[in-house]
Protein backbone atom coordinates (compact mmCIF):
# COMPACT_ATOMS: atom_id res chain seq x y z
CA UNK A 1 0.00 0.00 0.00
CA UNK A 2 1.11 3.85 -0.90
CA UNK A 3 1.29 5.71 1.77
CA UNK A 4 -0.62 9.16 2.37
CA UNK A 5 0.81 11.63 0.52
CA UNK A 6 1.68 14.51 3.27
CA UNK A 7 -0.66 17.64 3.36
CA UNK A 8 2.27 19.77 1.64
CA UNK A 9 2.37 17.43 -0.93
CA UNK A 10 -1.67 17.87 -1.68
CA UNK A 11 -1.31 21.44 -1.43
CA UNK A 12 1.42 21.68 -3.98
CA UNK A 13 -0.60 19.26 -6.31
CA UNK A 14 -3.86 21.09 -6.03
CA UNK A 15 -1.77 24.83 -6.70
CA UNK A 16 -0.27 22.96 -10.01
CA UNK A 17 -3.35 21.98 -11.22
CA UNK A 18 -5.33 24.84 -10.32
CA UNK A 19 -3.30 26.23 -13.26
CA UNK A 20 -3.30 23.86 -16.44
CA UNK A 21 -5.27 24.63 -19.61
CA UNK A 22 -6.32 21.05 -19.79
CA UNK A 23 -8.26 18.86 -17.05
CA UNK A 24 -6.27 17.81 -14.15
CA UNK A 25 -6.21 14.17 -14.44
CA UNK A 26 -3.27 13.13 -11.77
CA UNK A 27 -5.69 15.09 -9.35
CA UNK A 28 -9.07 13.53 -9.83
CA UNK A 29 -6.86 10.11 -10.17
CA UNK A 30 -6.52 10.37 -6.44
CA UNK A 31 -10.30 12.16 -5.15
CA UNK A 32 -13.62 11.04 -5.58
CA UNK A 33 -15.99 12.49 -8.20
CA UNK A 34 -17.51 14.57 -6.61
CA UNK A 35 -15.00 16.19 -5.18
CA UNK A 36 -13.02 16.10 -8.28
CA UNK A 37 -15.93 18.16 -10.26
CA UNK A 38 -16.11 20.42 -7.38
CA UNK A 39 -12.91 21.22 -8.14
CA UNK A 40 -12.94 21.66 -11.62
CA UNK A 41 -15.88 24.07 -11.15
CA UNK A 42 -13.43 26.00 -9.18
CA UNK A 43 -10.62 25.86 -11.36
CA UNK A 44 -12.73 27.10 -14.30
CA UNK A 45 -14.13 29.99 -11.61
CA UNK A 46 -10.29 30.72 -10.97
CA UNK A 47 -8.97 30.93 -14.83
CA UNK A 48 -12.15 32.64 -16.16
CA UNK A 49 -11.20 35.43 -13.70
CA UNK A 50 -7.55 35.92 -13.95
CA UNK A 51 -8.71 35.86 -18.50
CA UNK A 52 -10.97 38.42 -17.79
CA UNK A 53 -8.54 40.05 -15.56
CA UNK A 54 -6.35 40.25 -18.77
CA UNK A 55 -8.85 41.23 -20.72
CA UNK A 56 -9.68 44.52 -18.53
CA UNK A 57 -5.74 44.99 -19.05
CA UNK A 58 -5.15 44.44 -22.68
CA UNK A 59 -8.69 45.39 -24.34
CA UNK A 60 -7.31 46.26 -27.61
CA UNK A 61 -5.03 42.81 -27.96
CA UNK A 62 -8.91 41.34 -27.13
CA UNK A 63 -10.22 43.65 -29.94
CA UNK A 64 -7.97 42.63 -32.53
CA UNK A 65 -7.82 38.60 -31.80
CA UNK A 66 -11.28 37.82 -30.85
CA UNK A 67 -12.85 36.79 -27.60
CA UNK A 68 -12.68 32.67 -28.38
CA UNK A 69 -8.60 33.57 -29.71
CA UNK A 70 -7.89 35.32 -26.49
CA UNK A 71 -9.82 33.29 -23.88
CA UNK A 72 -8.07 30.11 -25.45
CA UNK A 73 -4.52 32.37 -25.35
CA UNK A 74 -5.20 33.23 -21.92
CA UNK A 75 -5.36 29.49 -20.49
CA UNK A 76 -2.24 28.69 -22.25
CA UNK A 77 -0.81 32.07 -20.67
CA UNK A 78 -1.74 31.28 -17.24
CA UNK A 79 -0.50 28.14 -16.98
CA UNK A 80 2.82 29.64 -18.11
CA UNK A 81 3.04 32.49 -15.65
CA UNK A 82 0.35 32.08 -13.02
CA UNK A 83 -0.10 35.23 -10.76
CA UNK A 84 2.50 34.78 -8.21
CA UNK A 85 1.67 38.43 -5.93
CA UNK A 86 -1.82 39.13 -4.65
CA UNK A 87 -1.72 42.52 -6.40
CA UNK A 88 -2.77 42.07 -9.55
CA UNK A 89 -1.58 45.16 -11.15
CA UNK A 90 1.96 43.43 -11.05
CA UNK A 91 0.21 40.64 -13.23
CA UNK A 92 0.57 40.69 -17.10
CA UNK A 93 3.91 42.44 -17.80
CA UNK A 94 5.30 39.04 -19.57
CA UNK A 95 2.48 38.74 -21.98
CA UNK A 96 3.98 40.93 -24.45
CA UNK A 97 6.65 38.65 -24.64
CA UNK A 98 4.55 35.25 -24.30
CA UNK A 99 2.95 36.75 -27.11
CA UNK A 100 6.13 37.29 -29.40
CA UNK A 101 6.49 34.09 -29.38
CA UNK A 102 3.06 32.41 -29.00
CA UNK A 103 2.96 30.43 -32.69
CA UNK A 104 -0.55 31.10 -32.86
CA UNK A 105 -0.36 34.50 -33.47
CA UNK A 106 2.70 34.47 -35.68
CA UNK A 107 0.65 36.53 -38.10
CA UNK A 108 0.11 39.37 -36.26
CA UNK A 109 3.79 40.52 -35.46
CA UNK A 110 1.99 43.50 -33.42
CA UNK A 111 0.45 42.19 -31.27
CA UNK A 112 3.52 42.09 -28.62
CA UNK A 113 4.33 45.84 -28.94
CA UNK A 114 0.26 46.40 -28.57
CA UNK A 115 0.20 45.00 -25.35
CA UNK A 116 3.48 46.47 -24.69
CA UNK A 117 1.62 49.94 -24.75
CA UNK A 118 -1.25 48.86 -23.28
CA UNK A 119 1.07 47.55 -20.32
CA UNK A 120 2.71 50.38 -20.03
CA UNK A 121 -0.62 52.59 -19.69
CA UNK A 122 -1.62 51.03 -17.24
CA UNK A 123 1.59 51.56 -15.07
CA UNK A 124 1.05 55.00 -15.87
CA UNK A 125 -2.17 55.44 -13.95
CA UNK A 126 -0.95 53.88 -10.94
CA UNK A 127 2.36 55.32 -10.61
CA UNK A 128 3.73 57.52 -8.11
CA UNK A 129 2.37 61.29 -8.11
CA UNK A 130 4.30 64.50 -8.39
CA UNK A 131 4.41 68.01 -8.67
CA UNK A 132 4.48 69.62 -11.98
CA UNK A 133 6.94 72.94 -12.49
CA UNK A 134 5.14 76.15 -14.31
CA UNK A 135 6.55 77.03 -17.83
CA UNK A 136 8.21 80.05 -16.10
CA UNK A 137 10.74 77.42 -14.88
CA UNK A 138 12.12 76.68 -17.79
CA UNK A 139 12.33 81.06 -18.54
CA UNK A 140 15.77 81.32 -16.95
CA UNK A 141 19.50 82.10 -18.13
CA UNK A 142 21.73 78.81 -18.54
CA UNK A 143 18.80 77.20 -19.96
CA UNK A 144 20.86 74.86 -21.81
CA UNK A 145 22.52 73.56 -18.81
CA UNK A 146 19.21 72.23 -16.96
CA UNK A 147 18.71 68.87 -16.79
CA UNK A 148 14.70 67.90 -16.49
CA UNK A 149 12.95 65.11 -14.05
CA UNK A 150 9.99 63.79 -15.85
CA UNK A 151 7.14 62.85 -14.25
CA UNK A 152 7.27 59.50 -12.56
CA UNK A 153 4.14 58.03 -15.22
CA UNK A 154 6.29 58.83 -17.98
CA UNK A 155 7.06 55.84 -20.43
CA UNK A 156 9.02 56.14 -23.42
CA UNK A 157 7.25 53.98 -25.98
CA UNK A 158 8.71 52.59 -29.54
CA UNK A 159 7.72 49.78 -31.69
CA UNK A 160 9.19 48.68 -35.10
CA UNK A 161 5.26 48.10 -36.11
CA UNK A 162 2.70 50.58 -36.62
CA UNK A 163 1.67 49.91 -32.99
CA UNK A 164 0.49 53.37 -31.49
CA UNK A 165 -1.91 53.91 -34.56
CA UNK A 166 -3.40 50.43 -34.11
CA UNK A 167 -4.21 50.80 -30.82
CA UNK A 168 -5.82 54.44 -31.84
CA UNK A 169 -8.05 52.42 -33.99
CA UNK A 170 -9.43 50.53 -31.65
CA UNK A 171 -10.46 53.47 -29.08
CA UNK A 172 -14.00 54.41 -28.70
CA UNK A 173 -15.52 56.96 -31.43
CA UNK A 174 -12.14 56.34 -33.33
CA UNK A 175 -11.91 56.48 -37.60
CA UNK A 176 -10.30 53.36 -39.24
CA UNK A 177 -7.65 55.06 -41.41
CA UNK A 178 -4.84 53.30 -43.36
CA UNK A 179 -1.92 52.34 -41.51
CA UNK A 180 1.18 54.18 -42.18
CA UNK A 181 4.19 52.31 -42.40
CA UNK A 182 7.17 52.68 -40.46
CA UNK A 183 8.01 52.83 -36.58
CA UNK A 184 6.43 54.13 -33.95
CA UNK A 185 7.22 56.08 -30.83
CA UNK A 186 4.65 57.51 -28.19
CA UNK A 187 4.88 59.62 -24.37
CA UNK A 188 2.41 57.36 -22.78
CA UNK A 189 2.20 59.21 -19.09
CA UNK A 190 -0.44 59.97 -16.88
CA UNK A 191 -1.71 64.10 -16.71
CA UNK A 192 -2.74 66.35 -13.58
CA UNK A 193 -6.32 65.57 -14.17
CA UNK A 194 -5.27 62.00 -13.79
CA UNK A 195 -6.33 61.08 -18.00
CA UNK A 196 -3.72 58.71 -19.17
CA UNK A 197 -2.30 59.85 -22.39
CA UNK A 198 -0.68 58.13 -25.21
CA UNK A 199 0.73 60.92 -27.54
CA UNK A 200 2.54 60.09 -30.76
CA UNK A 201 5.73 61.86 -31.09
CA UNK A 202 7.68 62.28 -34.23
CA UNK A 203 11.46 59.82 -34.36
CA UNK A 204 13.25 62.93 -33.62
CA UNK A 205 11.51 64.31 -30.27
CA UNK A 206 11.58 60.67 -29.39
CA UNK A 207 15.16 60.95 -28.95
CA UNK A 208 15.05 64.54 -27.73
CA UNK A 209 13.01 62.67 -25.06
CA UNK A 210 14.85 59.90 -24.21
CA UNK A 211 17.61 62.28 -23.51
CA UNK A 212 16.46 63.46 -21.17
CA UNK A 213 14.94 60.35 -19.69
CA UNK A 214 18.63 59.93 -18.94
CA UNK A 215 19.73 63.35 -17.46
CA UNK A 216 20.92 64.95 -20.20
CA UNK A 217 21.13 68.62 -19.91
CA UNK A 218 18.28 70.20 -22.41
CA UNK A 219 21.76 71.39 -24.73
CA UNK A 220 23.02 68.22 -25.05
CA UNK A 221 19.07 66.78 -25.69
CA UNK A 222 19.00 69.55 -28.24
CA UNK A 223 22.06 68.30 -30.69
CA UNK A 224 19.46 65.48 -31.17
CA UNK A 225 17.19 67.70 -32.69
CA UNK A 226 14.98 70.98 -32.13
CA UNK A 227 13.65 70.05 -28.40
CA UNK A 228 10.85 72.82 -28.64
CA UNK A 229 8.16 70.23 -29.89
CA UNK A 230 9.27 67.44 -26.83
CA UNK A 231 9.09 70.28 -24.24
CA UNK A 232 5.66 71.83 -25.41
CA UNK A 233 4.36 68.44 -25.08
CA UNK A 234 5.66 67.61 -21.87
CA UNK A 235 4.90 71.22 -20.10
CA UNK A 236 0.91 70.85 -21.91
CA UNK A 237 0.67 67.80 -19.78
CA UNK A 238 2.45 68.62 -16.56
CA UNK A 239 5.41 65.90 -17.12
CA UNK A 240 7.92 67.71 -15.93
CA UNK A 241 8.31 67.38 -11.91
CA UNK A 242 11.81 69.39 -11.63
CA UNK A 243 14.24 71.30 -13.38
CA UNK A 244 17.53 71.34 -12.07
CA UNK A 245 21.28 72.72 -13.03
CA UNK A 246 23.59 69.45 -12.12
CA UNK A 247 23.12 66.16 -12.30
CA UNK A 248 19.68 64.49 -11.16
CA UNK A 249 20.06 61.79 -8.24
Amino acid sequence: MQPEPSHAALQARFHAALWQPDPPRGLAAVAQDELAQRFAVYRNNVQHSLTRALAARFPVVEQIVGAAFFTAMARVFIAASPPADPVMLRWGGVLPAFLDGFPPAAQLPYLGDVARLEYARGRACHAADAPSVAPEALNVPGLEDLRLRLHPSVHLFASPHPAVQIWQAHQPGSTRAPLRAGPNHAVIARAPDFAVVVEPVDAASFAVLSMLSKGATLGHAASQADPTPALTLLLRYGLISDALTGDIQ
